[in-house]
């Protein structure tokens, strides 16, 4: 599809709107290999890289903010292409926490076990509160989402019950959720 016919599809007063934000979603699909490939992503990551990116560029090109200077291709990889170095940034430094919590592991070996265990406790009645206060502020839709499916609904029951368009649909959403509430449990941290 060229990108003229794409740009009018895609603006907000267009009644077949969906259908050409499908076709979008479809035609550039391979990106999420290439996230997996050149920026060693795990499939889920760069999925929701290209997910992100592609609601990012249908909102610019439906509210006029794409200028046309590149083709819709080029701008599309450049949305996903910074996605998948705030993610690649993302993992680097959750992995730095990882190593402070071996630290942490690790001292806590030294305690006699009555106080290790009193210690354990401390830090998970912690992180428990802490998961829910970020499930009150995360948003309702949010919270019942990853809720529903923590009860073992998949993605597809999610989206009939809310009635989403489609399973994938549901899956952005949900992993953009649980973006959130992981970012708000680490800066609780």
């Amino acid at each position: 599809m060229n990108d003229d016919l794409m740009i009018n599809g895609l603006s907000i007063n267009n009644q077949h709107r969906t259908y050409f934000e499908n076709e979008f979603y479809l035609q550039y699909k391979y990106f999420i290999k290439e996230g997996c490939s050149k920026y060693k992503l795990s499939g889920e990551d760069s999925f929701s890289a290209y997910s992100d990116a592609v609601l990012s560029a249908i909102h610019n090109i439906g509210t006029g903010k794409f200028d046309k200077s590149a083709s819709i291709k080029t701008y599309l990889f450049q949305i996903f292409r910074n996605k998948c170095v705030d993610l690649v940034r993302k993992i680097t430094n959750n992995k730095e926490k990882v190593n402070q919590s071996t630290l942490a592991a690790e001292l806590l070996s030294h305690l006699p076990d009555a106080a290790k265990n009193a210690v354990e406790r401390l830090i998970d009645n912690e992180k428990m509160l802490a998961i829910k206060q970020g499930l009150e502020t995360i948003g309702q839709r949010c919270k019942e989402i990853l809720l529903l499916y923590e009860d073992g609904y998949n993605d597809k029951q999610i989206a009939e019950r809310f009635d989403y368009n489609n399973a994938a649909v549901v899956k952005t959403t949900r992993l953009r959720c649980r973006e959130k509430l992981k970012s708000l449990y680490n800066n609780h941290e």
